[in-house]
């Protein structure tokens, strides 16, 4: 096995938001599913469960999501009815955090041409989310409420070797934790029962190389900065 193929893969992800409609076939999500399946987990638990969406299926999620999100634009009190099931993000904002997200955001809508007065474009922009950003398959992942907050940390494991798998396959995804809000649509919609919690979902497909959102590359810190070495 040769370390820079696994490198390139890894180095290659991004959260791709425009895709084309190349289809990805349902062997070919098999396939990285099964992959994906050998990440480690504690004590095997193996604690992720996966619905794939293509088709009719996607459409008619993506139309009740969307649809939500735009009334509660209109009635953010309706907000209230669709929380998070878990928190993904802390409750209290400190930096470095808080500057890294900012960074991000501002860089994605500046790149776009959406400042911070054109609250109709931030609201079309956020829906791309809810349309899997155009990309033929998207998946949602949930577990069993019963596992505890370690199984998050397996999960998390399973769905980098996901993207990773599907870089090696020139295919591109975008992990998307902008679903968890909307699980009371969504878990129905799958077939999910409700012994599952909704952990994030997933857009898979080729990406547009032609869209200028595809061309975000967002920084990391140097290794310096984040770890200590001990002798």
């Amino acid at each position: 096995m040769s370390q820079n193929i696994v490198d390139e893969a890894i180095l290659s992800r991004r959260s791709i938001r425009a895709f084309t409609a190349q289809p990805v076939t349902k062997e070919v999500v098999a396939e990285l599913l099964a992959v994906a399946s050998r990440a480690p987990s504690g004590t095997n638990t193996q604690p992720w469960k996966v619905y794939v969406l293509q088709g009719a299926s996607r459409t008619e999620l993506a139309d009740k999501v969307c649809a939500v999100h735009d009334a509660t634009r209109q009635d953010p009190t309706l907000a209230a009815k669709y929380q998070e099931e878990y928190d993904y993000y802390p409750q209290k904002w400190v930096s470095p955090y808080i500057d890294r997200r900012r960074e991000n955001g501002w860089s994605l809508y500046g790149l776009l041409g959406i400042g911070k007065a054109d609250k109709d474009k931030m609201h079309a922009q956020h829906q791309r989310n809810y349309r899997f950003f155009d990309a033929p398959v998207g998946l949602m992942f949930t577990m069993d409420r019963v596992m505890g907050r370690g199984s998050l940390v397996d999960f998390g494991m399973f769905l980098q070797n996901f993207m990773v798998a599907a870089r090696g396959r020139g295919l591109d995804t975008c992990p998307q934790a902008a679903w968890n809000g909307f699980a009371k649509i969504i878990m129905p919609h799958i077939g999910a029962t409700p012994d599952e919690m909704l952990v994030c979902g997933m857009a898979l497909g080729y990406a547009d190389q032609s869209a200028l959102v595809n061309t975000l590359t967002t920084p990391r810190v140097p290794v310096e900065q984040f770890t200590n070495w001990l002798d």
